[in-house]
């Protein structure tokens, strides 16, 4: 494959803060894992080539993942330059906490507003958490089902999903830019 095959894809992470949009981008990109909490000021972008499956076709895929930080207040003075040119979000609620997954309509919302109809992916994370739980994953599930997307219960600090969940945004997108 060349350059030419390289398909290149703004993806925003959308979420309160607090939820572990930082921690999954961090496990993604360089596989590791800080359970100190470090609130996100502005925007960070970080880059990864995935390979994914478009149809039976592989495709290589550039995601330039944009991270903001999640604070109320602060959303409205980012949103425009933050969504615009998006291709595909990853939308993230804590498991935690019930409200950051209602929260997400919100950021949902937002991100159509500018970006239009873009494929969205939902991680419920700290699966790892099991204990302290308090949104089910059938709640993911219902609310991604409304966006006609696929729900992950991931873990920033174990790892679970998050392969699969970055590999499920980059086909649909793909697949998305292919019909379009």
């Amino acid at each position: 494959m060349t350059d030419d095959d390289l398909m290149k894809v703004k993806v925003c992470f959308i979420g309160d803060a607090g939820v572990g949009k930082t921690s999954l981008i961090k496990r993604y990109v360089l596989d590791v894992f800080d359970d100190r909490y470090i609130a996100t000021i502005g925007t960070k972008v970080t880059k990864k080539i995935v390979e994914v499956d478009d149809q039976g076709r592989q495709v290589r895929v550039m995601m330039l993942i944009w991270d903001i930080m999640g604070q109320k207040g602060f959303r409205e003075l980012l949103r425009e330059a933050y969504f615009f040119g998006a291709h595909g979000a990853i939308a993230v609620c804590d498991l935690t906490n019930k409200e950051t997954l209602e929260e997400l309509r919100y950021w949902i919302k937002a991100l159509t507003d500018v970006a239009g109809d873009v494929p969205i992916v939902f991680a419920g994370n700290k699966a790892d958490l099991q204990n302290e739980a308090v949104v089910k994953e059938s709640d993911l599930k219902e609310l991604a089902d409304k966006y006609e997307a696929e729900a992950y219960m991931t873990s920033a600090k174990t790892g679970q999903n998050v392969e699969s969940m970055f590999k499920a945004l980059g086909a649909a997108m793909s697949a998305k830019m292919n019909s379009d």
